[in-house]
């Protein structure tokens, strides 16, 4: 069945969503669940809680449903989750397939235009990814 989402009020509603849209591999419910947040807010919705998997899962959602409609909502999501705790913890442990799939979302954002962001700023933050 369709998961629905609707707007987290909190870090822990945030995290209840997530994992459930995590467990389910539901791309698209993650999607609505970025579309329907605030960037600003995801390193405090996340609060401790990020891992690989969500974040896989953030790129994922951003690369197949967000990006070609939203570039700029991606680049505000893909800016904000690098703000998160345990970002760095995270992006240390990600495979090199994994790093690819983060490579493909930043290749579509550089591919769009935008008046959220400038080549420059995607530049600088694919080296906060360690691009």
């Amino acid at each position: 069945e369709k998961f629905r989402v609707s707007e987290p009020s909190n870090a822990y509603d945030f995290g209840q969503i997530v994992n459930a849209v995590n467990a389910s591999k539901d791309k698209a419910a993650c999607a609505d669940l970025l579309t329907i947040t605030d960037p600003k807010t995801l390193p405090v919705l996340l609060s401790n809680k990020l891992e690989g998997e969500i974040l896989l899962i953030f790129i994922q959602s951003l690369e197949h449903y967000i990006a070609g409609k939203d570039a700029g909502l991606a680049y505000q999501h893909l800016f904000y989750l690098s703000k998160a705790e345990r970002f760095k913890v995270v992006l240390a442990l990600l495979s090199k397939n994994e790093k690819e799939e983060v490579q493909q979302l930043f290749n579509l954002l550089s591919e769009s235009q935008s008046d959220q962001y400038s080549l420059e700023d995607l530049e600088s933050l694919k080296k906060v990814y360690e691009l």
